[in-house]
């Protein structure tokens, strides 16, 4: 047992001192504390203390909520474009630069921000079981909110920076436009007409795992990238190739199939099924909505 320990403190002293005395980064442990207890209110906690509860009305907070991570979201793209991906990054091969710089020092700071933005947006999960929409707490759901903070704030402990941070960015980005149109949703009725493009968030997310991979993929054909962390390399795309099939399947049951259509596109498909052709038969057959 000493000898693990041993190795764990090792281990550990090789992770970046910068960004030691920020928040949530003194240890794993602590992390990996809130994600279980995440995990066990949103599956086990939670829906049990709401059974015989009826769910609460959260919509005043929920446009709160998702505007600010609009907000957010803008400003650590902002701040990854001017702590290196606007300002000397080459968009291939760039290392961590582990200088007391200040745009290095920028850089671990906004590395840091986007961690600490994960496990806000935990919050998305419990607002599910306050509003007893358990059924919205789906595989890909719990998995993201889960497993991706717990990889990235093992990125952000030891390589804060460099190619590995681009796919934080364009995460962002995209969280932008998602906390927009939940931000949206959440106002009321009297939005519901501007929803129409619900899908083309799936698919902004769908494109969002392509660029990442592509990007990252780069490494593999430049035998003399200096990077640090190949594993963190090795790790994105794997989550990437993970996230656009499981994406690619919520497409296929939400629009292909017809389950998830925005309320408009409901409306619409809802007219369609109560409009007969001269021959008797109803236009554009059957679209399921919930």
């Amino acid at each position: 047992m000493e000898g693990i320990v041993t190795m764990y403190q090792d281990f550990m002293k090789k992770a970046d001192p910068r960004i030691a005395d920020y928040p949530l980064m003194q240890s794993p442990f602590l992390v990996m504390g809130i994600l279980l207890g995440y995990v066990y209110f949103v599956l086990s906690l939670g829906p049990r203390l709401m059974a015989n509860r009826k769910p609460l009305n959260l919509k005043k907070f929920m446009v709160l909520y998702n505007f600010f991570l609009v907000g957010l979201s803008l400003y650590i793209v902002y701040e990854f474009l001017m702590a290196g991906w606007l300002t000397g990054y080459t968009w291939r091969c760039d290392p961590v630069d582990f200088s007391q710089d200040p745009k290095a020092l920028r850089m671990v700071s906004v590395a840091w921000l986007f961690v600490f933005s994960k496990f806000i947006e935990l919050t998305d999960t419990v607002i599910f079981v306050l509003r007893k929409k358990n059924e919205q707490v789906t595989f890909l759901h719990l998995f993201h909110h889960s497993v991706l903070p717990w990889s990235w704030w093992w990125g952000a402990k030891f390589g804060p920076g460099g190619m590995g941070s681009f796919h934080a960015m364009i995460n962002s980005m995209v969280h932008v436009v998602m906390y927009f149109y939940y931000g949206l949703s959440a106002a009321g009725p009297a939005f519901q007409k501007y929803l129409w493009w619900k899908k083309h968030i799936t698919a902004i997310q769908l494109a969002q795992f392509v660029i990442v991979s592509v990007h990252i993929s780069q490494y593999y054909f430049m035998p003399n990238c200096q990077y640090q962390f190949p594993i963190f390399i090795h790790l994105i795309w794997i989550y990437g190739t993970i996230f656009f099939i499981l994406f690619s399947n919520f497409w296929y049951q939400s629009y292909t199939k017809g389950k998830r259509l925005p309320r408009v596109a409901q409306q619409a498909a809802q007219h369609n099924r109560n409009s007969i052709h001269e021959n008797g038969t109803v236009t554009n057959g059957k679209v399921k909505a919930n």
